[in-house]
């Protein structure tokens, strides 16, 4: 079955310099994700190709890729293979976000019918690890709305959800999770400058969620 997103979703939403901070992924590995290299084509097909705009699900995909190449050194030839597989057998719009991965280091693996399928290529031994750290990071809730919580500082399971990137909330720009609170206007006034206890007096906040705000904003990069 087809997965249906809210169309919210689909729009283009951000340029790849905002998403390579917001993953802390390299702008040059970004873009070979997003344009392919020669007669390789696109991992993840960006909404629109010039300039690159990519969609909230283009994000959550570019996660996904993140967290296989960063916490499993997973090969690309490999994550090739498993999505033109998915795409044959299985065919979906986004199988990086509506798939459930696991993998062995080596290899990519999905569940269908109580069974462990190799999508990327034949394996006799089964030690199945799912990269839960990253899928973690993205909640959907009944209705089938996400949020998704990027990593402020490094990938590590003990990273709080402090800042939420939500298409329905504050025009899908970072806030403060579980507000509507956007956190490029808290590192502006703090730059004005405020004080941390001043802010997280008048919204509401703990110190922490403000040090935070701060912290996330002072990654991104300057508009021109």
């Amino acid at each position: 079955m087809t997965a249906k997103y809210n169309r919210l979703y689909e729009d283009p939403a951000c340029g790849v310099p905002e998403v390579a901070v917001y993953l802390k992924v390299p702008y040059t590995t970004l873009r070979y994700w997003l344009t392919g290299f020669g007669k390789l084509p696109p991992i993840i097909e960006p909404v629109e190709c010039g300039p690159i705009r990519l969609s909230f699900l283009n994000l959550l995909e570019c996660h996904a890729l993140a967290g296989m190449r960063k916490i499993y050194n997973l090969r690309l030839p490999k994550v090739r293979s498993a999505l033109r597989k998915i795409s044959k057998d299985f065919p979906q719009p986004h199988p990086l976000i509506s798939e459930v991965f696991k993998t062995d280091r080596k290899d990519l693996f999905i569940e269908r019918m109580g069974r462990t399928i190799n999508v990327s290529q034949p394996h006799d031994q089964l030690s199945l690890d799912s990269f839960r750290m990253h899928l973690e990071r993205v909640e959907i809730d009944p209705k089938g709305l996400f949020r998704f919580f990027p990593f402020v500082r490094e990938p590590r399971p003990s990273e709080p959800k402090t800042i939420e990137i939500n298409p329905m909330v504050g025009f899908g720009k970072p806030i403060i999770a579980g507000t509507a609170i956007s956190t490029a206007i808290i590192a502006s006034r703090f730059n004005a400058p405020e004080s941390v206890t001043a802010l997280a007096e008048e919204y509401g906040c703990t110190p922490q969620q403000i040090e935070e705000a701060i912290r996330w904003e002072s990654a991104l990069p300057i508009a021109a």
